[in-house]
């Protein structure tokens, strides 16, 4: 098991950059055992995928409506994940959130992630 706390969202403008972070806690399985995913989901929408990292941070998947715009990364000595976000669009606001899963592969769905964080607010005005 793993606990998870996003942080970095706010209210920006379209075009502005933003930078999540995911903290994980972990008293089990270290922190690079876990494949670590992004997801968002907006008012009245379903939860997507957004990015994901396998466990060595030398893989990504990212969804086509954020691929070139977004990067996932993670530092594993500091048991952390990141959303770099950049050319933001109105699109993009939505409560984002982190999740992990103890997997070899990287997943788009969200029923594959056992973990997962509270979320932090992305707001993007137009």
């Amino acid at each position: 098991q793993v606990q998870l706390v996003e942080s970095g969202g706010g209210l920006v403008q379209a075009g502005d950059s933003l930078r999540l972070s995911c903290a994980a806690s972990t008293r089990t399985f270290t922190f690079s055992n876990y494949v670590m995913g992004w997801f968002r989901q907006a008012p009245g929408k379903e939860r997507e995928f957004v990015a994901a990292i396998n466990r060595g941070g030398r893989s990504t998947d990212y969804a086509d409506s954020v691929k070139g715009r977004f990067t996932i990364s993670r530092d594993n000595a500091k048991n952390t994940v990141y959303l770099q976000m950049n050319s933001l669009k109105p699109e993009d606001t939505a409560v984002y959130y982190c999740a992990g899963t103890l997997s070899s592969a990287i997943w788009r769905s969200a029923l594959e992630y056992r973990n997962w964080g509270q979320g932090t607010q992305v707001t993007v005005s137009s």
